[in-house]
């Protein structure tokens, strides 16, 4: 009989890491599978999800702006069901390959830390690491989508974040091409891989949260701080420029520069969690409480410096739901349903009417 060769203390230590690696991907794929599902029934349903006063007015008053529209629906539905089945087929090929390392082959050469460590020498392995690049690729273009609509499609920012994102695209295929047998540590690529894909999402949060204390600027100081609380808060912002993400991608980046099996506490979960990440955004736009490309063009447009030209009115309401008529490019309209069953709208006339 052959005699047992105990492990070492840094291979215990590595599959131990894989190990518990997998079972906190296996808990972000569960919160991403249920998150799928509450932001598919809340796209085909619309916007019109509100449970809370506060949501209900907000809805009312941005229905016009931001209602999804058929295309839309069908373009963010789309989008959900394609990243689904790209993370589920790259979780799928994760689970295989760990019960390849500890029962099917766990008598190869070397045990299962030879197999951790030479896991790109398997095509389950590389599939995986595929369907996650291009799920990958699917989320950044979201987050370039939504940063440039709230930058009303100026082009440096659209230039800038498209480059950004060709290149992620550009760094993860030269990723796959050098995978086939080689050390995931050691491709070089990778990290930068890697930095381009966490610099993505830093400056998004960075020119979102600056733009939206902008449009909080110009909505205070044209309607009061009440209209700007609604949509601008610090906890919206962070929500919507995916913190939840990058936070934890700095995180693993830095043990995986230094090759530290830390980071494979990480690496099988963290696309979860950018997917969680961007599928708050779906649920925002679905509940009426993001902003669109007609919203924030409408605030740019906003004369804020000259009060005079607001125009005040009140109409007492009844029963009659209020329908918003759509809004021309050259008006913004805020409506905000009072205790007393008031409504107040403010519109922004054309300086050519004020001034008549």
């Amino acid at each position: 009989m052959a005699e047992c060769v105990a492990p070492s203390a840094a291979d215990l230590w590595l599959e131990r890491s894989r190990f518990s690696g997998f079972t906190l991907a296996a808990v972000s794929y569960g919160a991403y599978f249920i998150m799928t599902i509450q932001a598919f029934i809340a796209v085909h349903r619309g916007n019109g999800g509100s449970r809370t006063r506060r949501g209900r007015i907000a809805l009312q008053t941005w229905k016009t702006c931001i209602a999804m529209t058929t295309d839309r629906r069908t373009i963010i539905q789309a989008y959900i069901g394609i990243t689904f089945v790209l993370a589920t087929l790259g979780f799928a090929g994760n689970a295989k390959y760990s019960e390849m390392i500890w029962i099917d082959l766990r008598n190869k050469d070397g045990g299962p830390a030879a197999l951790i460590e030479d896991e790109l020498d398997f095509w389950i392995n590389r599939m995986t690491l595929s369907c996650y690049y291009v799920m990958e690729w699917f989320m950044q273009a979201l987050l370039v989508n939504r940063c440039i609509i709230i930058w009303n499609r100026q082009l440096v920012v659209s230039l800038s974040m498209c480059i950004l994102l060709l290149a992620n695209i550009a760094m993860s295929i030269i990723v796959l091409v050098k995978a086939n047998g080689a050390v995931f540590y050691d491709i070089n690529v990778q990290l930068a891989y890697l930095c381009i894909s966490v610099g993505i999402n830093i400056l998004y949060t960075f020119l979102v949260t600056y733009r939206l204390l902008r449009i909080r600027h110009a909505i205070r100081a044209a309607l009061g701080p009440e209209h700007s609380a609604t949509y601008t808060s610090v906890v919206s912002m962070l929500v919507e420029s995916a913190a939840l993400y990058y936070v934890l991608a700095v995180v693993y980046i830095v043990p995986f520069a230094v090759h530290s099996y830390v980071s494979n506490l990480i690496l099988l979960g963290i696309s979860h969690v950018q997917a969680i990440a961007q599928l708050l955004i779906i649920l925002r736009v679905a509940a009426g409480r993001a902003f669109s490309h007609e919203v924030t063009s409408a605030v740019t447009q906003t004369r804020v410096d000259r009060p005079a030209f607001v125009h005040v009115h009140e109409i007492t309401t009844t029963d009659t739901p209020v329908h918003l008529p759509e809004l021309p490019p050259s008006s913004f309209m805020l409506s905000r349903v009072a205790s007393s069953k008031r409504e107040l709208h403010l519109d922004t006339l054309d300086t050519h009417k004020a001034e008549d």
